[in-house]
């Protein structure tokens, strides 16, 4: 369902603009672990790195902190493997956040990030850096097996699912 609502507001091809009128709707998926607990699943994607752009970019006027400011956050559960059912746990969006704190520290992450770029290029990036967010490869990569040739290497800023748990809390 939610992939269907995001899909009706896709609009352009370019991957750095929302998905919503001045919204950016992110599904986020939860597991229950054993003991019972409601925990995020995985990291959550903010938005595409353009090493140039970033480079140049601090974080207040940067992409990372529009996304971060518009995104909708759903989170999801899913009961079934294949997809199928899925309950909608909660809504929110960060915008609801009153924590400078954390957004400082966010800040501080992608500053971090941002100087480690500068000072030793695209391929230091890790995603062992950041507290709260942190970059990855995104796509594929490797070699395209049609043409034999390697793909470019991209990455993208991550929520991770600390981030996510802290937006949420202990709600689940």
């Amino acid at each position: 369902m939610i992939k269907r609502i995001t899909q009706n507001f896709n609009y352009g091809g370019n991957k750095q603009v929302s998905n919503g009128l001045g919204f950016e709707l992110k599904s986020v998926s939860y597991k229950k672990l054993k003991s019972g607990k409601i925990v995020p699943k995985e990291t959550m994607a903010i938005t595409m790195i353009n090493p140039a752009v970033l480079e140049e970019t601090s974080f207040f006027k940067s992409h990372c902190w529009d996304k971060l400011k518009m995104i909708v956050f759903c989170a999801v559960m899913w009961h079934k493997e294949d997809k199928s059912k899925a309950e909608l746990l909660g809504i929110k969006s960060f915008d609801m956040l009153d924590d400078e704190k954390l957004i400082k520290e966010i800040e501080k992450d992608y500053e971090f990030i941002r100087s480690k770029l500068i000072s030793k290029g695209f391929k230091s990036l890790k995603g062992k850096d950041g507290k709260w967010i942190q970059t990855r490869t995104k796509g594929t990569g490797g070699i395209n097996p049609k043409t034999g040739k390697k793909r470019p290497q991209t990455r993208a800023f991550y929520a991770r699912p600390k981030l996510i748990k802290e937006i949420f809390g202990e709600s689940f």
